[in-house]
């Protein structure tokens, strides 16, 4: 065996060392980030929508068949209890699933043209609904006393 080759064997046996929970982790937090981010630009020190808020989803955002005042405030209050929900692992998959329709409704009728940034959250959200959390959420707390 060539020291190229040992080298490369070393370094995948390194890369599969790495636990899953910490890949779940940083998922988690990265996606839950950029949606809290999103959601407190929506809201006042109080949590309460600010009126611009309202004005976006009117004028911008145009998503069709939900009345831009009802989707202002499902959007919003997604994003942010979303976003608490992933970084402590609760319900994750189901909020994984969540966001990842709210990614495909931004993508499609608010900004096509944001698909780089898209794809990634999807990648990050596809991860959390296919494996799981991992063990360092309250959703492994839960299921550990479960089954």
């Amino acid at each position: 065996m060539s020291a190229l080759v040992r080298l490369l064997k070393s370094g995948r046996n390194l890369a599969e060392g790495i636990p899953y929970s910490l890949v779940a982790l940083i998922a988690r937090l990265s996606v839950a980030s950029v949606f809290w981010r999103s959601g407190l630009t929506k809201v006042d020190e109080y949590f309460q929508l600010r009126s611009t808020t309202f004005f976006l989803f009117k004028e911008e955002y145009k998503v069709p068949v939900i009345p831009p005042e009802v989707l202002a405030y499902l959007a919003t209050y997604q994003e942010l209890i979303g976003a608490v929900l992933l970084a402590i692992g609760l319900a994750t998959r189901l909020t994984a699933l969540a966001f990842i329709g709210m990614v495909a409704v931004i993508q499609v009728f608010v900004y096509p043209q944001g698909w780089p940034d898209h794809i990634l959250w999807f990648a990050l959200l596809f991860l959390l609904v296919a494996r799981g959390p991992g063990a360092i959420s309250v959703d492994h707390l839960i299921w550990r006393r479960v089954t």
